[in-house]
């Protein structure tokens, strides 16, 4: 029986890094700003770096680079990428028995243009990876002490089939989902939830499964959380927070400056869970989680800056927790 089975995404990584990649506000963008080259002409790359990604690709690499025993449920191509996931796996120490390699697919891959001051677009193909079903988990070998469930691109019936799994199996199950599972809201949400041992958000999905716009997470946490869930919710550089039976805590990450936030969430997500899968506390988790984050951040790339051991007792008392409620 493997320690923890992570179920998602996989692509193939590519990172372009440029100081001519220029950042315009305009209204003609949905988010108010551009990032724009000049059309037509030649654009030098100072960097580029090819990786691997992927929400269930990068949980597993740091569940299993943190000593437990992995195993990874994906969609990947018979194609030059998918080879390239595959062989990441591996040398993080990841079981590839369970990867779904569908004939004839293309691996998803995702293009980063970034920017002078790090931040970034991305270009998404999800290739194999935009859809799932039944038939790609091998329901009899779902055996493990821990799910970790990030996005199964808006199937919340399969999703809500692994959760009950989870629970009549006694594995705790940990869900990050992606916005095609929170765009449909708490109801839509609730055969899942029922079942969750820990739900893993940002401030602004929390918003969105919600469907408020209150940025006061004690609000969220009262209207998203129920009794015995874990509900984790990060507020990027500012800091995340855990909720559990009406207790909140707080951690603030330390001042470390990055030079890209792609996979930030994932590398917390999955390094929190690892500890608690350890038998840690909340407060001890949350650090580990900020730890995780923080090593990611320093590489261009979701795997590179993964915590290859545990994070020493001295190394987490940088990050402070604080019991809200």
């Amino acid at each position: 029986m493997y320690d923890v089975i992570t179920i998602g995404s996989a692509t193939k990584d590519i990172f372009l890094v440029s100081k001519h990649f220029q950042i315009i506000q305009s209204e003609q963008f949905a988010t108010g700003y551009g990032e724009c080259v000049a059309f037509g002409s030649k654009i030098e790359i100072e960097k580029a770096i090819m990786t691997t990604g992927g929400g269930g690709t990068n949980a597993a690499a740091t569940f299993a680079q943190l000593g437990f025993k992995t195993a990874v449920i994906t969609r990947i191509g018979d194609d030059s990428s998918g080879r390239d996931v595959l062989e990441d796996l591996k040398l993080a120490g990841v079981k590839t028995t369970l990867v779904q390699k569908i004939k004839d697919g293309q691996t998803g891959l995702g293009v980063q243009l970034t920017a002078k001051d790090g931040e970034r677009s991305v270009l998404v193909n999800r290739g194999v990876s935009s859809s799932f079903s039944p038939k790609d988990i091998p329901w009899p070998k779902l055996k493990s002490k821990w799910i970790y469930m990030t996005s199964l691109a808006g199937n919340t019936a399969l999703a809500a089939r692994i959760a009950k799994h989870a629970k009549a199996n006694n594995i705790k199950i940990a869900f990050n989902p992606g916005s095609k599972e929170l765009k449909k809201g708490l109801r839509g949400m609730k055969s899942i939830m029922a079942n969750l041992t820990l739900l893993n958000l940002n401030l602004e999905e929390a918003q969105l499964l919600a469907g408020s716009k209150t940025k006061e997470v004690d609000a969220l946490c009262k209207k998203i959380g129920r009794e015995g869930l874990t509900l984790i919710i990060t507020d990027g550089p500012r800091g995340a927070y855990a909720h559990q039976n009406g207790e909140t805590w707080f951690v603030r990450p330390s001042p470390t400056k990055g030079i890209s936030r792609t996979g930030a969430g994932d590398a917390f997500g999955s390094g929190l869970v690892a500890s608690l899968a350890k038998g840690n506390d909340i407060p001890h988790s949350l650090r580990v989680g900020v730890e995780n984050a923080e090593s990611i951040i320093q590489s261009y790339g979701a795997k590179i800056g993964i915590l290859k051991k545990w994070p020493t007792k001295s190394r987490l008392t940088r990050y402070k927790v604080r019991k809200l409620s």
